[in-house]
């Protein structure tokens, strides 16, 4: 299986959902990130990841707050967003960084 570091050094943006399972707007924000996985796909790798489990990579990315989301690009952070976004906000960042 392919390792975070790995993942995030594609050309292909990588949208990165850091969440919680006891978090609320994370499981708001469910729906939206499916939706937005489904219009992007084959252009954008949507990945989440739980903030618990993961602990090393969330405290790497300095994630404080969920939901966080953050697109990188050749291993580079190129968005972050903490708390919840709409569909379009988030369709429009994807597309700015593919």
């Amino acid at each position: 299986m392919e390792s975070f570091a790995q993942l995030i050094q594609s050309q292909q943006p990588v949208l990165v959902d850091f969440f919680a399972t006891w978090c609320g707007p994370c499981k708001a924000m469910e729906p939206v990130i499916k939706d937005v996985a489904k219009s992007v796909e084959g252009k954008v790798r949507v990945v989440k990841v739980d903030i618990d489990k993961q602990r090393q990579i969330a405290s790497q990315y300095n994630v404080s707050a969920v939901p966080t989301f953050m697109i990188f690009k050749n291993g580079n952070v190129v968005w972050r967003h903490p708390g919840m976004i709409d569909k379009s906000s988030l369709l429009n960042m994807l597309n700015q960084s593919a």
